[in-house]
């Protein structure tokens, strides 16, 4: 029976009045057993394939449930055999869903990850089957809970028969060769100091909760930043010894408490005023010239050993360069606040001081502060005499200020003069209160 046969049956029998509902449902009737399931299918657009009517859908949990669909026995036969007993175990339901227009068919599981689409449901399946096949030529063989349990214990013995001290000397010797000898030296200080106490353990008894346990130590005693170093640390070593051992690192769960970094802050006139009046009254004192040079050029401690003098201009080297980058020289010129304490500082008694002794000697004048907030206070000095801040960040060493709105690319093009530069300089003047020089 044509479409147009079918449509023309039911509406006559809908329309015509005079036909009782014996003879209507008699026709109706005449007519549904003259239509085939094809048929139908057509005419019902959201009708369900007939391998779906055949056998009933499962759905999946969630709330964007799909449907699935399990093999005949004939396409079972079509199945590479090392694969029948997953599909054939329990009529395994394969997940599918109808989306814009096409069945897609997804299953992961046993090693696998097979994807299979296609706008007949069919067809879809014969793709499936096809995906299938091409993996079993590939050789991939399903993995068995047994395998992976086998292959977990194997994994295992690895890591308990290695030492996680091993690991922590292999970790520095990379380190040794890839980073410079004062941040090596860090690094080695913190594992030699800090990650003594998992000498003698293997990889496999460093556990989640012997780390996180020890971590938490290190932060019960107030420091918390030592604490996120040794966590970052660990993390890199780990990284090195599971890729090794195949095992996965006890390092992805641990957390440590939020502690917000200690910020260093630029001194009052009354504190700086309070610096200048020791050095300048003290001027044999060994760390005087040191803290003064420290103070009106914004260096690193690490940066004292490297400067030298010319007219009236101090040179230096940047010691926050990496490891196999060229060095980098910045030159600060002789500003009019620092001409004044000029005749009170020895530029080769600054170079020689030893870094303890500037820290033992500011500490006891401001126990509260750190050394480095020294270049806090050169930059802030700077900034408040309306120096520009690409030359502020010439002077102190830094390749990025976010305070700075322009991109690196105009400061690599941008040249300033010397004389330029100079008068810059005379910009940073101002006065110390209770001091005159």
């Amino acid at each position: 029976m044509t479409q147009e046969q079918i449509n023309e049956i039911f509406k006559e029998i809908t329309t015509v009045d005079n036909v009782s509902d014996g003879l209507r449902a008699k026709l109706l009737q005449m007519a549904a057993e003259s239509i085939t399931l094809s048929t139908l299918q057509s005419l019902l657009p959201n009708a369900q394939p007939q391998d779906s009517l055949q056998k009933p859908l499962v759905k999946s949990r969630g709330k964007s449930s799909k449907v699935g669909f399990t093999f005949s026995k004939k396409e079972m036969k079509e199945i590479p055999t090392m694969y029948k007993k997953i599909f054939a175990c329990k009529d395994k339901i394969i997940p599918y869903r109808f989306h814009k227009g096409v069945y897609e068919a997804h299953y992961r599981g046993k090693g696998l990850n097979i994807f299979a689409c296609a706008k007949d449901f069919n067809e879809m399946k014969r793709k499936f089957i096809a995906k299938l096949n091409e993996l079993a030529e590939q050789g991939a063989e399903p993995v068995t809970e047994r395998a992976a349990t086998g292959r977990a214990t194997a994994e295992n013995r690895k890591a308990n028969a290695v030492l996680f001290s091993d690991y922590v000397n292999e970790w520095l010797e990379i380190k040794r060769k890839t980073t410079k000898p004062s941040t090596f030296k860090e690094y080695e200080r913190l594992c030699r100091y800090n990650l003594s106490v998992f000498d003698g353990m293997t990889v496999g008894a460093m556990t989640r909760p012997v780390i996180q346990q020890y971590l938490f130590t290190i932060v019960d005693e107030g420091k918390n930043r030592t604490a996120s170093k040794l966590q970052q640390i660990m993390t890199c070593i780990f990284d090195l010894a599971c890729d090794d051992l195949g095992i996965t690192s006890p390092m992805k769960k641990i957390v440590l408490p939020y502690y917000e970094a200690k910020k260093g802050r630029c001194f009052t006139l009354e504190e700086e005023s309070r610096l200048v009046k020791f050095c300048t009254e003290n001027s044999s004192n060994a760390a005087s010239s040191a803290l003064l040079v420290l103070l009106y050029f914004g260096l690193r401690k690490s940066e004292l050993a490297s400067i030298s003098v010319e007219g009236e201009k101090l040179t230096c080297v940047t010691s926050k360069t990496r490891l196999g980058r060229g060095e980098v020289r910045r030159t600060i010129p002789f500003t009019p606040v620092f001409k004044r304490v000029l005749p009170y500082v020895d530029f080769e008694r600054a170079k020689a001081t030893n870094i303890h002794t500037i820290e033992t000697t500011f500490k006891r004048l401001f126990p509260e502060r750190h050394p480095h907030e020294l270049r806090y206070t050169f930059i802030t000095r700077c900034k408040e005499c309306n120096v520009s801040g690409e030359v502020v960040m010439l002077w102190d060493g830094h390749s990025f200020d976010r305070d700075v709105k322009t991109s690196a690319i105009d400061r690599g093009y941008t040249t300033y003069s010397e004389q330029f530069l100079l008068k810059e300089a005379e910009k940073v003047d101002y006065q110390l209160p209770d001091i005159s020089l």
